[in-house]
């Protein structure tokens, strides 16, 4: 993990990604906005949308970083998240007020389990409706907040894990708390699943916590705290994360100097977008096969003309 001052000088030496262990109560746009600070650009951006409840796992570009980032959008998730059984909220999460209550004590783990594996594998989620999905131009929590009627349409996701970790019922065993761990891909709204399975149960859910555990490649082991980078800024260079990230293409001398000018070069044929690594190290394009030859999605480090 490279490092880097706190100041403004060479900012444009640092070209990586920052992962960030979020805390509770900041936006995404928040940390985006300290890591502005911290590196001394503007060229700052995050891949996935943490909650201001959900802690964990958020992966900021800087530079020419923030160009990978379309590419970690779309990789798998893994949380952890406490489900409270009994309870329904309007946003599903314990961001809003208590809108339904029954009683969950019947609910055991057995019968949990068995509600719980129906959501494992490939499903149709609707969406919370305080997502930020645009509906006719706004977005879909603007128009909640507004009392406005929102109807999402389901869409396909996919659970390859849901294992539960824990489940405690409550002294007067009214409500229960079920801590569970997910593994999912992106697009996938966690809040949406503790909703689906509380109605399931017959007893309604919403969500009581949420941490995000990893992104793609990128781990809760490498995450580093605000008050840590604000210590000493480090980050994943461009190279080493580029590299981490997708399926890796060794290039020859004169391949890298094709891509370099945007140039197709032969099709490896593999699928989806790869790393092309010149034979120094350096990545220089993200490729993509297409009709027959290897076109340059993205080009870090473009040729210099003669």
């Amino acid at each position: 993990m490279a490092r880097g001052s706190r100041t403004h000088d060479g900012a444009d030496a640092h070209h990586g990604l920052v992962v960030v262990d979020k805390p509770k109560g900041l936006t995404s746009h928040d940390v985006v906005s300290r890591v502005r600070r911290l590196a001394g650009t503007r060229k700052v951006g995050h891949a996935g949308t943490l909650d201001p409840m959900a802690t964990g796992v958020l992966v900021v570009g800087i530079n020419k970083a923030t160009r990978l980032l379309t590419f970690i959008v779309g990789t798998g998730k893994e949380y952890e998240a406490t489900l409270r059984l009994g309870q329904r909220t309007v946003t599903d999460d314990a961001e809003s007020e208590v809108v339904e209550e029954r009683i969950a004590a019947a609910v055991t783990p057995e019968s949990f389990e068995e509600a719980a594996a129906a959501f494992r594998g490939e499903i149709e989620q609707v969406p919370s409706s305080v997502s930020a999905i645009k509906v006719k131009g706004q977005r879909a929590y603007d128009m909640v907040r507004k009392g406005e009627e929102v109807e999402l349409a389901a869409r396909p996701v996919t659970i390859s894990e849901l294992e539960v970790l824990d489940f405690r019922k409550s002294s007067t065993a009214k409500t229960i708390d079920v801590d569970i761990r997910v593994r999912c891909s992106s697009g996938t709204y966690i809040r949406a699943l503790a909703r689906d399975i509380g109605e399931a149960l017959g007893v309604g859910a919403h969500l009581t916590a949420l941490r995000r555990t990893e992104v793609g490649p990128y781990t809760l082991q490498q995450a580093r705290t605000l008050e840590d980078l604000a210590d000493e800024f480090s980050f994943v260079p461009l190279d080493d994360a580029a590299r981490a990230l997708l399926p890796n293409r060794s290039l020859t001398e004169a391949e890298t100097v094709e891509l370099g000018f945007g140039r197709r070069i032969p099709a490896s044929g593999w699928e989806g977008p790869t790393a092309a690594v010149a034979p120094s190290g350096e990545v220089v394009a993200i490729v993509e096969d297409r009709a027959g030859a290897a076109k340059s999605l993205v080009v870090f480090r473009p040729g210099e003309a003669a």
